[in-house]
């Protein structure tokens, strides 16, 4: 294993263009607000930059990881001794390609892409708006909300694959299902997605994102970190009312529990270690099997 000191004078030396921090607290970079140092944490300002850093992972045979807006990631308590690679903020900008199609960097939030669609009066965007993540890990994941998905609005993404080349993907291409896309399986990274909308007016669109930000906020405990839901939905019932019906609302281990306003999220109350994380899921996923022999699957991507 390369010296860490060594491998960030090599980075350092190699990539002096582009924003790098080294010792990154994860925690600042996730919503959990969890996670240990990343050895390497690099902002590619483009593609360009993108590409390079990953032909550098390549030649010196280091691992890297994708970040978005680390919404729905649990960061190992241990960090991480390669590279992370944050978008967020990164990859940046929005067009209109033409009357129902509009473009969005992979940094982008998918509020802000909402808003943008919303402000040409298109329609189809309205579930992400609230959503906390970016474009580009909402396409990975096929992100949804609400009864809308990325899928039924995506029209091709544009991927950059290890070596730095770029690819369209169809919406066939992308194997989209739930909470899943073929990147998942093949390591791809999103650069870009275009979405195919709908001409609608203006204030119904902006009235129909006012009424869902007011649902999320009256039912989400948005004021303590979380990765948004814990827990995939089942292909029978619901993950938050199997977890209430099993008495685990307020459930905690350490510094995590089961929110006492939504039983499908996990929270950190103060504190709260990645291990303390993944024990409290474990033991909730251990007990709607026993009650409901259903095994609930995390949707949270656990590093």
């Amino acid at each position: 294993m390369t010296d860490l000191s060594v491998f960030q004078r090599k980075i350092a030396d190699l990539l002096p263009q582009i924003d790098i921090h080294f010792n990154e607290p994860m925690a600042k970079h996730t919503s959990f607000r969890i996670g240990g140092a990343a050895g390497v944490m690099a902002f590619p300002k483009n593609t360009e930059e993108l590409a390079g850093i990953l032909k550098t992972c390549d030649s010196l045979s280091v691992r890297y990881c994708i970040l978005g807006a680390g919404t729905n990631v649990l960061a190992p308590d241990a960090g991480i001794s390669g590279i992370v690679i944050c978008l967020k903020d990164a990859l940046d900008g929005m067009e209109q390609l033409d009357a129902t199609h509009i473009r969005v960097a992979a940094g982008v939030t998918m509020t802000r892409a909402a808003v943008f669609a919303s402000n040409l009066a298109l329609s189809g965007m309205e579930f992400a708006h609230g959503i906390p993540g970016t474009v580009g890990g909402g396409v990975y994941m096929n992100a949804g909300a609400y009864g809308g998905e990325i899928c039924q609005i995506c029209s091709s993404v544009d991927v950059m694959d290890a070596t730095g080349k770029i690819t369209s993907y169809s919406p066939e291409q992308m194997e989209f299902s739930y909470r899943h896309s073929v990147l998942e399986d093949t390591g791809g990274i999103v650069v870009s997605a275009t979405f195919a909308l709908t001409p609608g007016d203006k204030e119904e669109i902006k009235a129909k994102m006012r009424e869902l930000m007011a649902k999320r906020s009256a039912s989400q405990p948005l004021d303590l970190p979380s990765a948004g839901s814990a827990f995939k939905r089942p292909a029978n019932g619901y993950a938050a009312a199997m977890i209430d019906q099993c008495g685990l609302r307020g459930f905690q281990i350490g510094g995590a529990a089961i929110s006492t306003k939504h039983a499908g999220f996990a929270v950190n109350t103060g504190g709260a270690t990645a291990e303390d994380v993944k024990a409290l899921l474990a033991e909730v996923s251990d007990r709607v099997f026993r009650q409901f022999s259903v095994r609930l699957e995390p949707e949270i991507r656990i590093w």
